[in-house]
């Protein structure tokens, strides 16, 4: 079967992609900007690219088109797709049907920590043999790759809540009906899609009822919105982290090491590189799906020793005359916060963070009041101003505690960045894209 994929350089197409190659298939792409890492990993996969979206990338006919959710009506492709009454399918769906029939489907749904989840759990099940299947929207570490297919009966999913596409406004997550499903947490997010919190929780209480009976749902017991999702009808068993079933208590401020128990007994210490709090109850999510695929959490925790972080998930991206340059997706406040403060447990200088208002929501000025509370672990704090954004920066730079200045070019913000850092400092540049390229400029900026 010739598989074509529209929109194929984002993490989650282009791990279909890379499914649909695996399982045998002839598998060609395009998207708009063909940019790596994904299209590196499609290149060594052996799948052509098309740089953007003129139908004569239809010839030959394809057998079915895979539709990625950030293409809409009006886009060429999708025109002459519908024009021409070729066969078409959104990801979700094609993955659903040609990859996970008779798999045991671990989904990981939360609006924050979902890809260091995913990553974590499919690392446990692979150093406990298991060879799992999985398709990540990020990249681990111990892969090096962001989805996989193996005969395994088991599969990891990031199971996101982000709509399926143009013509499927349902959640991503509703298409798996997971045995086990990991709910990591709950807010407002994708101001694009939804029209306010209630309309999430709707579709989170979708994803529950799809869980069998005899299928698990780990929550987060200390989410009151997760609470108000499961009361709304859950037929499934349910096991809690954070409070509840699983517990973890940190042994350092920096979370660095901590101990699991469950049902108060005690099981063993995690000692790994990541950090903060919110990385601890990723890992306590981790182990209990892995315990529902049959790894005992004692050996889930030694492999939690070995794990190797996730890329872009504060990503070391090099140094330069004592200063250390992080790159980390971070989009929503609460994800800034807990980054930052999760860094601030483990570095004594100064914290230099540097952010873009890239996503949808933070294009709208949604989250725009509680953004200057995101900043407060923070010494320094840089914003960027988009030509893209109609509100302004400075609004918010003026509510930070520390000082916080905002540049409305790359070149600029490279230029301010290096005129105030000093040895020592932890730079922390958090956007959910390429930020221009900032991450490598303002090395060699750093390194002149």
């Amino acid at each position: 079967m010739h598989v074509h994929v529209l929109g194929i350089c984002g993490t989650f197409m282009g791990g279909i992609a890379a499914i649909a190659k695996a399982a045998g298939h002839k598998v060609t792409g395009s998207d708009a900007n063909v940019y790596p890492p994904m299209s590196t990993q499609l290149e060594r996969l052996g799948i052509p690219l098309t740089e953007g979206w003129d139908p004569a990338q239809f010839q030959p006919r394809p057998d079915v088109i895979v539709i990625g959710n950030a293409l809409s009506r009006g886009n060429p492709a999708v025109e002459y797709v519908l024009d021409n009454d070729l066969p078409y399918v959104s990801g979700p769906q094609w993955l659903a049907e040609n990859a996970l029939a008779g798999k045991w489907r671990i989904a990981i749904a939360g609006t924050h920590g979902k890809t260091t989840t995913s990553s974590m759990t499919a690392w446990i099940l692979e150093y406990a043999g298991l060879n799992p299947g999985f398709l990540i929207g990020g990249v681990p570490g111990n892969f090096g790759i962001s989805a996989r297919l193996t005969g395994s009966p088991f599969f990891v999913l990031e199971a996101d809540e982000y709509d399926t596409a143009f013509f499927d406004k349902r959640s991503k997550f509703v298409h798996y009906r997971p045995r086990t499903a990991v709910l990591n947490n709950l807010e407002f997010d994708h101001a694009d899609i939804f029209e306010n919190l209630e309309a999430i929780r709707k579709q989170f209480n979708h994803l529950v009822r799809t869980v069998p009976g005899n299928g698990l749902i780990i929550s987060n017991g200390a989410d009151a919105n997760l609470d108000d999702v499961l009361k709304r009808g859950c037929w499934s068993n349910v096991e809690t982290f954070a409070e509840g079933t699983w517990k973890a208590r940190p042994l350092d401020a920096a979370a660095s090491a901590f101990e699991v128990s469950v049902d108060r007994e005690v099981l063993g210490t995690v000692q790994w590189n990541l950090t903060g709090e919110h990385n601890m109850h990723n890992a306590l999510a981790a182990i209990a799906a892995a315990r529902h695929a049959g790894v005992p959490p004692r050996e889930a925790i030694k492999a939690l020793a070995q794990f190797e972080g996730v890329k872009r998930r504060m990503e070391l991206r090099g140094e330069a005359n004592g200063i250390r340059v992080f790159d980390d997706f971070a989009h929503h406040p609460t994800a800034i916060r807990l980054t930052l403060e999760g860094l601030r447990g483990r570095h004594q200088g100064r914290i230099v963070a540097v952010f873009e208002p890239r996503s949808n929501t933070m294009k709208l000025g949604v989250h725009r009041d509680q953004l200057a509370d995101a900043f407060a672990a923070a010494d320094l704090a840089f914003f960027f101003q988009p030509s893209y954004i109609d509100w302004p920066l400075q609004s918010v730079a003026e509510k930070v505690r520390g000082e916080a200045l905002v540049r409305d070019s790359i070149d600029g913000l490279v230029e301010a960045i290096a005129a105030h850092a000093r040895p020592g400092d932890a730079i922390v540049i958090m956007s959910n894209g390429s930020f221009g390229g900032l991450h490598d400029a303002l090395l060699r900026r750093l390194g002149a």
